[in-house]
């Protein structure tokens, strides 16, 4: 069997990067490998051992162009309300707070956040298959 460990999204600039990961999610630099012309930052917290890795392009000056193929990453919270309000509170941006409903029942409390790279980051509420 596969076991998922890390997913890998390149940014622009690091420090601005870690911030944003540390004070929304917690994450912290687990490793760090510095080689010619690229470092890979592993990013993670005690509640998984699923890691962020980001990769810096030595010298890289645009951003990267997300295109239409990206998706979201997704994290799941035990209290999704408190994490929207903790998240406008440290400035964010969180879009609204928004519950999916499929035959009547509720099946996913969420919202998004963009980094500060655009990448996309749904936070759902802990329960039902978002565990």
């Amino acid at each position: 069997m596969a076991k998922a460990i890390h997913s890998m999204i390149r940014v622009l600039d690091e420090a601005r990067s870690l911030a944003f990961y540390r004070a929304a999610f917690g994450l912290e630099v687990a490793d760090r490998l510095a080689f010619d012309g690229f470092t890979l930052i592993y990013l993670s917290n005690a509640e998984t051992g699923f890691e962020l890795e980001l990769t810096v392009n030595t010298g890289r000056t645009e951003p990267y162009a997300l295109g239409d193929g990206y998706g979201h990453l997704a994290v799941s919270v035990e209290d999704v309300a408190a994490e929207h309000a903790r998240f406008e509170a440290a400035g964010l941006g969180p879009r609204k707070l928004v519950e999916m409903s499929l035959e009547g029942a509720v099946v996913a409390k969420f919202f998004f956040v963009a980094d500060p790279d655009g990448y996309l980051i749904e936070v759902l509420q802990r329960g039902g298959r978002y565990l």
